[in-house]
């Protein structure tokens, strides 16, 4: 349903819009606010780093050396100014009073707002284990994060890494790559890595190539204790197995928590996050929440794709323009772990209904696992050449009927396109098209249907 924001343009009760947060998603709100002729008259953000807003998504190729950290920068502080945005950095906000509308930070600063959009972002997410508090055990969310990781890299040492998912796996490669004589574990609690995009045959692939670098990748570990060298420092992990691992250093990267904290404190309604209707107003029509630290019908969100789609609504709703809201829609996961390039979207197991395509090219190190119902793509996994990837999520969204061209449909979508030409002017056509294409792909893999 086509809606008008509560704020319109007319409504002065939103002439100063504050926004406390300056992650990804607050900076690409702001980018979008300022190109809107009904934007907010006043716009002030709050961000507790000393920092203006970067990519965190490049944390990972900052840590393994492989880029300066100017390059993560999203703007510089002359832009805000330029745009008319007061940027307040380096303060945290402490208290809000929803029935003042005011808020209040750590350095003593009191402001005053019309609207609110708290975009307080996520925290890792710490195992609740004893010794999880010693000093040398750390997360991998922001800058000061990735300037200590690259000194535990340089000091050398051994580093486990708790978490297999995206996260943890580019915090390893990147000690790796920048270590001196470090010796990184990679623990898992799931028995394969990335469990939630990946199937068993891409997570031992992965796997594979990631212990030929030097990793010690340990899936099915369950964490049950850090040990202390007697000084307040990590010295061990031990495992619930009784295995125990040598650790001058422990970096968290398994999973996120939201940081809802302000929002509960000040009456809002929460859950696991801030919880939001579908243009990201919070239970205070004075305040929206947007990002890891909102949630929406029960999901929380940690990936970018969702999260810019929340912006379009919430910047369309607080210039007073028309905005359907936001819903959740399918996504599909593109990664590329230290060269090793992925691509997934739908389940990730099979189930009795579906029929599974497999392609395996033992040379070049390329995968695919196609699973179809009624002759409709549901899921994908692609290790290696994800090229087609697009193309398979495109069918899927599409709900299109592939059941006549599943021969080719493992090589993607210009062999099924030859195919449907094929097929439109002959079935023998189409026939030895089919039987060329599997000849023609043979030779360095294998395709089976389950």
């Amino acid at each position: 349903m086509e809606t008008t924001s509560r704020c319109s343009p007319n409504d002065h009760q939103n002439d100063h819009l504050v926004i406390i947060g300056n992650g990804m998603a607050s900076h690409r709100l702001i980018e979008a606010l300022v190109k809107q002729p009904t934007r907010p008259q006043r716009i002030t953000v709050i961000g507790a780093e000393p920092s203006p807003a970067y990519n965190r998504i490049l944390l990972s190729p900052l840590l393994a050396g492989e880029m300066q950290q100017d390059a993560l920068m999203l703007r510089d502080t002359a832009w805000y100014a330029e745009q008319g945005v007061n940027l307040i950095l380096g303060e945290k906000v402490e208290t809000l009073d929803r029935a003042s509308q005011t808020l209040s930070t750590d350095s003593g600063q009191s402001f005053d707002y019309d609207h609110l959009v708290i975009a307080t972002g996520s925290r890792p997410a710490l195992p609740d284990v004893p010794g999880i508090e010693l000093e040398g055990v750390h997360g991998f969310r922001d800058l000061q994060d990735a300037e200590a990781l690259e000194g535990i890299a340089q000091r050398g040492g051994d580093a486990v890494v708790i978490g297999g998912g995206l996260l943890g796996l580019e915090a390893a490669e990147g000690l790796r790559k920048r270590g001196n004589g470090n010796n990184v574990s990679v623990l898992q609690r799931s028995e394969r890595l990335m469990n939630r995009q990946l199937d068993t045959t891409a997570a031992h692939l992965l796997k594979d190539t990631l212990s030929q670098r030097g990793l010690q990748i340990i899936t099915g570990a369950q964490l049950a204790r850090l040990e202390s060298d007697g000084q307040g420092r990590v010295a061990k992990v031990h495992l619930a197995d009784g295995r125990q691992l040598n650790a001058s250093s422990v970096i968290v990267a398994a999973g996120i928590t939201p940081n809802a904290e302000l929002g509960r404190q000040a009456g809002l309604r929460t859950d696991r996050a801030i919880v939001v209707d579908e243009w990201l107003t919070t239970s205070d029509p004075a305040a929206s929440a947007l990002g890891e630290c909102c949630q929406f019908e029960g999901t929380t969100y940690g990936l970018v794709e969702p999260i810019w789609r929340q912006v379009e609504v919430l910047a369309a709703t607080l210039c007073g323009t028309h905005t359907q809201g936001y819903a959740d829609a399918p996504s599909a996961t593109k990664l590329k772990i230290s060269g090793v390039a992925l691509y997934a979207f739908g389940p990730t197991e099979a189930s009795a209904e579906h029929e599974v395509l497999n392609y395996h090219d033992l040379e070049r190190g390329d995968y695919r696992r196609l699973l179809l119902r009624d002759g409709q793509i549901e899921g994908a996994v692609l290790y290696g050449d994800t090229s087609q990837g697009p193309w398979y999520f495109e069918q899927a969204l599409a709900g299109t009927d592939l059941n006549a061209y599943r021969q080719a449909l493992l090589f993607g979508g210009a062999d099924v396109e030859v195919l449907r030409e094929a097929s439109q002017h002959s079935p023998d056509s189409s026939e030895h098209f089919s039987k060329q294409s599997s000849s023609k792909h043979s030779s360095h893999s294998t395709s089976e249907a389950a």
